[in-house]
């Protein structure tokens, strides 16, 4: 069996930064153990895989598509910049017809739409609770040592834990975070935290005008750091709407490959993320 598949860099305009997905297109499912195979051999933080849900339909013309994503360890319920490689090896790459593409996934449906020269997603908004800090203590310890944290929350439907540092810190602050990913695995193996996310508020006055920046852990899916996050955006902008009583806002995750989101909230508790991607490698998986 031959089966295509790209490699594309999500939320950035340049090649060899954003967050490298793999995107395999399948005409028919797998078994079941061929998908976390592919996964693990491609090594990336998420390898996608598109199906035809109508037989008769074929990249190109057909407008829903079944999705899943796989990181190297396991499969996840929901991945943002996969997503929109998806969508772009499909609009770019297949010269897809249709204006929007629909994704049945674990996550329910996703929309997606081509926006000028960027792919808008269309995703659910997941807003944080308050946490006490007290509860993750070691937790905190191992992904931010002794820097001062301003806000401490958690998301139930993500099992993503924030984490805002203080105002004092800045930017170079979060860029600088070296966690111990050994030393968290330890301190949480309870399930309940699949994700650490750290973040500081931004300076919307200065070019581009980010209004928070970001980064994203999670060594309990094999990723000790994640480039770029869409799915962690989705719990980010709950977050950052109420704080900075915004719906549109500008974000910068600060990884070493780093990359840029556009975040609108929308009236129907869900979050428009918008981003750009660049295809690096396309070829044939032999299986």
């Amino acid at each position: 069996m031959e089966l295509s598949i790209f490699t594309v860099d999500a939320f950035t305009d340049q090649p060899f930064k954003g967050n490298p997905a793999a995107v395999c297109l399948l005409p028919n499912a797998l078994r079941d153990e061929l998908y976390q195979k592919i996964a693990a051999e491609m090594n990336l933080s998420e390898t996608a895989f598109i199906m035809r849900l109508n037989p008769t339909d074929d990249f190109t013309s057909g407008s829903r598509f079944g999705l899943r994503w796989f990181t190297p360890t396991n499969e996840v319920p929901l991945c943002g910049h996969a997503t929109l490689a998806s969508a772009a090896v499909l609009f770019y790459k297949k010269k897809n017809i249709n204006p929007t593409l629909v994704f049945e996934t674990l996550s329910g449906e996703l929309n997606v739409r081509l926006c000028g020269q960027s792919i808008v997603m269309d995703f659910p908004l997941h807003k944080p609770v308050v946490l006490d800090p007290a509860e993750v203590k070691d937790l905190i310890k191992a992904t931010v040592g002794d820097l001062s944290i301003q806000d401490v929350c958690y998301c139930t439907v993500t099992k993503k834990l924030l984490v805002r540092l203080s105002d004092s810190c800045d930017r170079s602050a979060l860029t600088s975070l070296k966690p111990d990913a050994a030393q968290q695995l330890k301190t949480e193996s309870s399930g309940k935290v699949k994700g650490v996310i750290v973040t500081v508020k931004g300076a919307p006055t200065a070019q581009p005008g980010y209004d928070f920046f970001s980064r994203y852990f999670a060594p309990w899916n094999g990723i000790p750091e994640d480039p770029v996050t869409g799915s962690a955006h989705t719990v980010l902008a709950g977050y950052w709407s109420e704080k900075l009583g915004k719906q549109k806002m500008l974000a910068y995750q600060c990884s070493s490959r780093g990359g840029e989101l556009e975040l609108m909230i929308r009236g129907d508790g869900r979050v428009d993320i918008a981003g750009r991607a660049v295809t690096v490698f396309q070829g044939t998986l032999t299986l």
